[in-house]
């Protein structure tokens, strides 16, 4: 297990060392920050190629169209801001380069989590989990949601979710499979810092 140290940079990011690993085109640091305006496309770029190759390897080709909207029209630029921006969105960056994205509402439920798949496996939805977590703490959220997809479920059990029921959500008359998952949140900070071993997390459903 690799362990990590976490330092404030400035308010609202939060920047994460991984020691010792071979990262390749990362540098090693991860930086978790509030989204803003100029992170639209970036962050609309991770959603579909997530859902477009990593899905690919969970769902169906005719799964994974449905969820990316495939050979539809693509939502705009301004359309996608207006929903991230809604939406309380965190993104993680990697040398200034966004490399995944989630959100957290004052309820505590995660509405989306998605990882480039170019930089899968190196612990960047787990700093983005750790975030949502602290972030859903400080406004006197109980407990995380989360309707999870195949390929978030292990992760989200591992770091103590429960699966409270299987769904069979209906995305542009495709049935999908995900799993409603809960975990309750404690009054002392959590720490997620092992790295996660998926590449993409999200649930199935459309934007």
């Amino acid at each position: 297990m690799v362990s990590s140290t976490v330092t404030s940079k400035s308010p609202g990011k939060k920047t994460t060392e991984w020691p010792g690993v071979d990262n390749g085109r990362m540098n090693g640091v991860v930086e978790i920050r509030s989204y803003s305006t100029h992170d639209a496309l970036a962050t609309l770029n991770v959603f579909m190629q997530a859902v477009r190759v990593t899905a690919a390897l969970h769902y169906s080709p005719e799964q994974v169209a449905a969820w990316s909207g495939e050979g539809l029209e693509t939502p705009t630029v301004g359309q996608w801001h207006q929903k991230r921006s809604e939406r309380a969105t965190l993104v993680a960056t990697i040398d200034d380069e966004v490399v995944g994205f989630t959100d957290v509402d004052i309820e505590g439920y995660i509405h989306m989590l998605f990882v480039a798949p170019s930089y899968g496996r190196r612990g960047v939805a787990t700093e983005l989990l750790a975030e949502a977590e602290r972030r859903a703490k400080a406004v006197g959220a109980n407990s995380l949601t989360t309707n999870a997809s195949l390929v978030l479920r292990p992760l989200l059990e591992r770091i103590g979710f429960t699966v409270q029921a299987e769904l069979r959500p209906v995305i542009r008359g495709v049935e999908l499979t995900s799993f409603r998952m809960v975990k309750t949140l404690s009054s002392q900070d959590a720490q997620l810092h092992e790295p996660d071993d998926a590449e993409h997390r999200a649930e199935p459903q459309a934007e």
